[in-house]
């Protein structure tokens, strides 16, 4: 009888800890991808691919027991060799064949030259072989870096009392109301894939103060834009017992802030691969929502046409307005008119035409809702009248008001548009690994 006791130890080495250990001049075994074959005669220069990076190998003719010619590109491959220095190796070492043992061989050529440093190719080719086209080390290089966002939201809401939760994505009904829900059929019931995880979150706040969650989020909406996906990534956090909106604003500065000197101290490879120098956050600043409008109308000479919503040019002047006059890639906008936020969100008692809510700017575009939510039953009740809205059809989430909720808020910021703009990148399906948008369903 054999027993399992754990993580089984392997013979190879990753990059790591060859760099990390006394390895020069020791014979190694590793695995990988075979990335890429430069033979130059004699010699050869075959590049593994793994998740850690590129590793120059080098192929003897006489020394490698391995026909060259069988080896193909892509192919599984597990080989042994020794190790030595050589600066102008990525990683500053290479590893001289003795024997390449094949894994496993691809049935057909590459449709794509991945192992180019970029490829070139248009955005529809890459997403349509997408699993084939991520393998490309730049391409991957931007979700290595998305990874190191949501890790640090993690870790930053961690240490700061936050509880994560994982909450339903089929509902009854959405959180945000109107027709933009993708409906469907649960065994004869009317559902919907869930808009946002507001109500759920809220829930939770009373239950443990904060809380936190990493999910998709669908939306049906019929925009078909660089800054629209129909299903994104959003990192939600709630918080309860606080004293304005404002800590929420607070709380999403110090997340940034952490996951900068994260991604800094521990993703430079990627962002240096993709060229990318992360701005320095030590303050973000905020300004009313009619107060932006103003500005960027006296100063870009641009009238205002929608007294009650930001249209996407003007959130572009908002974010260059703040670059300019402050040097902040960030800006929060504050107060956004009540008409255009959903019921829960708490007016301003200073003037209810306006409410305690805020979008955070990223380089011109919104990659963060939030505010300050109705924690009052008779108010939310109130609110809900005004709007001839049901409190019937959603009597479980009004509950929560009924036995008592403190003064909370929270927010729902969209991965995707965050790495977008991070990255410099122009598409929002750049920066989203398998996008489903108004035209793509597959793969």
């Amino acid at each position: 009888m054999e027993f399992l006791t754990g993580v089984k130890e392997k013979e190879v080495v990753g990059i790591q800890e060859i760099l990390d250990q006394d390895y020069v001049g020791k014979t190694v075994c590793m695995n990988g991808a075979v990335h890429n074959v430069r033979d130059m005669g004699e010699v050869a220069f075959v590049i593994l691919r793994k998740a850690e990076g590129l590793v120059q190998c080098v192929f003897e003719e006489g020394k490698t027991e391995f026909n060259l010619k069988e080896l193909k590109e892509e192919s599984a491959v597990e080989v042994t060799g020794v190790v030595a220095l050589e600066e102008r190796a990525p990683h500053g070492f290479e590893i001289r064949l003795q024997t390449i043992r094949v894994l496993s061989e691809p049935a057909e050529g590459m449709p794509i030259a991945i192992n180019k440093w970029k490829m070139n190719t248009s955005l529809e080719t890459k997403l349509g072989l997408r699993p084939i086209s991520l393998r490309n080390v730049r391409e991957r290089a931007k979700f290595k870096v998305q990874e190191g966002i949501v890790r640090g939201f993690r870790e930053f809401l961690s240490s700061q009392g936050f509880t994560e939760v994982h909450t339903p994505k089929i509902v009854s009904r959405g959180a945000e109301g109107g027709a933009n829900v993708f409906k469907l059929n649960y065994f004869n019931k009317k559902a919907e894939l869930g808009q946002s995880p507001q109500f759920y979150k809220q829930m939770m706040v009373g239950v443990f103060d904060r809380v936190f969650e990493v999910a998709p989020v669908f939306r049906a909406e019929k925009h078909n834009t660089t800054r629209h996906l129909n299903e994104y990534i959003g990192l939600d956090f709630e918080m309860g017992y606080i004293d304005s909106f404002e800590d929420v604003m607070a709380m999403e500065t110090g997340f940034l802030k952490y996951t900068m000197e994260l991604l800094n101290k521990e993703y430079k490879k990627e962002l240096d691969m993709l060229g990318i120098q992360l701005e320095n956050i030590e303050k973000i600043p905020q300004v009313r929502f009619d107060k932006a409008k103003e500005l960027v109308a006296e100063k870009y000479n641009r009238k205002i046409r929608n007294p009650f919503d930001l249209e996407p040019e003007e959130e572009v002047l908002i974010g260059r307005y703040f670059k300019e006059e402050y040097n902040s890639d960030f800006v929060f906008v504050t107060h956004y008119p009540s008409k255009k936020r959903p019921f829960y969100a708490m007016d301003d008692p200073a003037d209810p035409r306006f409410t305690l809510s805020f979008d955070l700017l990223y380089k011109g575009l919104e990659i963060t809702t939030g505010g300050q939510r109705i924690h009052d039953y008779n108010m939310i009740l109130e609110k809900m009248a005004k709007r001839g809205m049901d409190p019937e059809d959603i009597k479980d989430y009004l509950m929560i008001f009924k036995y008592g909720m403190p003064p909370h808020g929270g927010l729902g910021i969209g991965l995707e548009r965050l790495t977008m703009r991070l990255l410099d990148e122009q598409n929002v399906r750049e920066t989203s690994l398998f996008p489903r948008d108004v035209t793509r369903l597959e793969p």
